[in-house]
């Protein structure tokens, strides 16, 4: 572990380290959304840009997948991480919240807490907070010896996540800081919301004496009075803190890249910073990668996130420094004349063309090399079938009752369906249209059918957090004329190995297909796979799983860091769901972004 020395950091009318005033100007740095092999150069570009903090979530799903197996090590290894921000001589804000939002599947909850039907997660029901218990009893250890007061480098950790947005349960914000304190926890803790009154009532404990910050991203002027109002209304004299200073957003599914201006940006950091102290959200923003983005929760229609969180941030989603992050230096040195600064370090990124295909095979054709079926006479859901992420595909027979098309209904699925007949690809529905009529003609007296149900990622933030929504694949069942079907194998598809796939199997034409393409490279470096031309689906590279993507854009390409890819032989494997193919695919040295009329963007 990397010690910072003997030093004190401690709330008062301001912050205080060593007893001298004390401004944190930190960045968000999410070790989980970035290959370990670049965590040294993103938070050298931290420290060169003369910031003096990183901020991160800790997610709990990723350190605790599957009930009571941990995982700290790799691109997990949060002590390694903030050791390595020590040695840099960065101090830490740590959120180990038990939710976390971020844009991060389930807002970082695990998908196994939603198979106990009786459990309220992320309230004070008993059976969730010995849940939480169990996993802190695992992480507090790592984070308690690296505070300041152990001779680490983490000055605060926060008390839940923007719970002003989501609930007022007091005694939930009080459970989880006792078992944080209980666990050795003892740096001045905080909350963090919305700036306006109604949400820093119901989100933080501030007659408890935990801070309170806020989250904004712009007019710093009016929030900072606003959350300063609310101080005082409790009598507090406490510093001001903007947690998250938003410099960009996230992106989803067919709406433009959200892009703010450099220097407006600049200016508006030189505005809060005036006032008070921020973490900008984010430094880097990294990548969602394999299953984990996140989706926002709407009336009807839930719009969920794609796998770049570029975020428009100072580094881009390869590390490299951006037109923000020159403005942001700029902006430090008028505010702060006496700041260290550097230049940062930069990593050129690799292309290859025209790679050719190497092998193709079908689902259907491998699905027994991948998956043991299990069997039910009524679907499951993915959770209930011990699934938490990926694609299920449910299989069963039906008879055929008329020489005319037959009615086929997908009920109560999420999140979108693809349904079979034969291996033939009969409909496909996404979201309020799973449930309408698919009319389909059965070529024999009894049929295969197969529904395809791909988890698109559960919402991490509003109202439908717990909605039966957030339980993936079918949740009900499927009906023929008017009556459910039973007897079902299903097959759980979280391919998390592909290794075993069979490349001899076979294909065929307009059913989800493995495709392989193989090159070589001379050295490693960072570089973007290029789908234009598929339709829909996940890659990997190496066997690791970089993330969806899907025709809808506008992101057409998947990030790929360069400590996946090796010198020699690499290979990349695509499954593809819609049956759009192409016998070639190209690295890119930068991202395929394809320009869509802009739908509007909301905050979270």
């Amino acid at each position: 572990m990397a010690h910072q020395g003997e030093h004190k950091f401690e709330v008062g009318e301001e912050f205080f380290l060593d007893g001298a005033p004390f401004k944190i100007i930190g960045g968000t740095i999410h070790y989980f959304r970035i290959h370990p092999d670049d965590w040294h150069r993103t938070l050298y570009n931290l420290k060169a840009l003369g910031f003096n903090a990183v901020e991160t979530y800790v997610p709990w799903n990723a350190h605790e997948s599957v009930p009571g197996t941990f995982d700290f090590t790799g691109g997990l290894d949060v002590a390694r991480f903030l050791d390595m921000a020590a040695e840099l001589g960065l101090w830490a804000i740590v959120r180990p919240s038990p939710f976390i939002c971020a844009e991060w599947e389930f807002g970082g909850m695990p998908a196994w807490l939603l198979r106990d039907r009786q459990m309220r997660p992320r309230s004070a029901d008993p059976r969730f907070i010995q849940r939480v218990a169990s996993y802190y009893d695992r992480l507090m250890p790592i984070l308690v010896e690296r505070q300041i007061t152990h001779g680490g480098n983490i000055i605060m950790m926060q008390v839940e996540n923007e719970y002003g947005s989501y609930c007022e349960d007091k005694g939930y914000l009080r459970a989880v800081r006792d078992l944080m304190v209980e666990r050795g926890v003892d740096v001045p803790l905080c909350t963090s919301d919305g700036p306006w009154r109604a949400c820093l009532r119901a989100g933080s404990l501030i007659d408890d004496g935990i801070l309170a910050t806020g989250n904004f991203g712009s007019r710093a002027g009016e929030n900072f009075a606003r959350l300063r109002a609310f101080h005082q209304e409790h009598g507090k004299t406490w510093p001001l803190m903007c947690m998250e200073f938003w410099d960009g957003w996230f992106s989803r599914w067919g709406t433009d890249p959200v892009r703010r201006d450099p220097h407006e940006l600049a200016e508006s950091v030189g505005e809060a910073l005036r006032q008070g102290s921020i973490c900008l959200y984010m430094f880097r923003g990294g990548t969602n990668f394999g299953f984990m983005n996140g989706c926002s929760a709407r009336h009807t229609h839930d719009l969920h996130q794609v796998s770049s969180y570029d975020y428009d941030a100072p580094l881009d989603e390869a590390g490299n420094p951006t037109e923000k992050y020159f403005a942001l230096r700029s902006t430090l040195h008028r505010l702060f004349p006496d700041i260290a600064q550097a230049e940062p370090i930069a990593q050129e990124a690799a292309g290859v063309a025209d790679i050719p295909l190497a092998a193709r095979v079908g689902l259907f054709e491998t699905l027994g090399s991948l998956a043991t079926p299990q069997h039910s006479q009524l679907p499951k859901t993915m959770e209930d079938l011990g699934q938490s992420y990926g694609y299920t595909l449910y299989r069963t027979s039906i008879e055929r009752d008329t020489r005319e098309p037959e009615r086929l209904r997908v009920i109560d699925a999420r999140d979108r369906a693809q349904v079979f007949v034969d291996e033939r690809l009969v409909g496909t529905q996404y979201q309020e249209e799973i449930g309408e009529d698919i009319h389909a003609e059965l070529p024999a007296p009894e049929v295969r059918l197969d529904v395809l149900v791909e988890n698109m990622g559960r919402v991490n933030y509003g109202h439908k957090l717990l909605a039966d929504t957030q339980r993936k694949g079918i949740r009900t069942g499927v009906c023929v004329d008017l009556h459910f079907v039973t007897g079902w194998d299903q097959y759980c598809l979280p391919l998390e190995d592909v290794s075993a796939i069979d490349w001899e199997a076979g294909a065929h034409a307009g059913a989800p297909t493995f495709s392989r393409y193989d090159f070589s490279m001379t050295a490693p470096a960072p570089t973007y796979v290029d789908l234009t031309g598929f339709g829909k689906g996940i890659v990997f590279v190496n066997g690791t799983n970089v993330g969806r993507f899907w025709e809808e854009g506008p992101i057409m390409s998947l990030y790929v860091p360069g400590g996946l890819l090796r010198a020699g032989e690499n290979s990349i494997v695509v499954f593809e769901t819609e049956g759009r193919l192409e016998d070639r695919i190209s690295l890119r040295p930068g991202p395929v972004i394809r320009p869509i009329e802009r739908k509007g963007v909301e905050e979270t």
